[in-house]
């Protein structure tokens, strides 16, 4: 939690703070805190509208699906075997070997932060190219 939510938070340390400003920049603080939290509800009251919403649509939508015959679990089932998740993707295969400093050999991809032996390699006038694992 900020220090300034802290503050805000603990009735003593706001009155505290409350002390070191003038009554007008209070007020003046009290006008934006306001209109925040009426922006906020504001958003929460849109979002609960949206919610309901949908849960109409939904509603519905299963009426309609009744009305002409079709159950929706069966349908579910159905779309089930149509809309199989995609997961995580095959790791992607190596492109370069190289021996690091405790002197064992590994593999990297191409992505990410280069390792330290590649770089120093390069650094030294070496191309990346000496590490390419021959595609036979």
């Amino acid at each position: 939690m900020s220090e300034f939510l802290k503050v805000l938070m603990n009735i003593r340390s706001l009155r505290a703070a409350a002390r070191e400003v003038s009554l007008e920049q209070l007020e003046e603080g009290l006008e934006k805190l306001t209109a925040v939290v009426e922006e906020r509800r504001n958003e929460e009251a849109s979002q609960r509208e949206a919610q309901e919403e949908r849960k109409r649509k939904i509603n519905q939508y299963m009426d309609m699906l009744r009305a002409d015959g079709i159950d929706p679990v069966e349908l579910k089932e159905l779309m089930g075997d149509i809309e199989k998740p995609a997961g995580k993707r095959a790791p992607r295969p190596a492109k370069y070997r190289y021996t690091d400093e405790a002197g064992q050999e590994k593999t990297w991809t191409g992505q990410g932060r280069q390792p330290v032996a590649i770089r120093t390699h390069i650094e030294a006038g070496g191309k990346l190219e000496d590490f390419l694992i021959e595609k036979n």
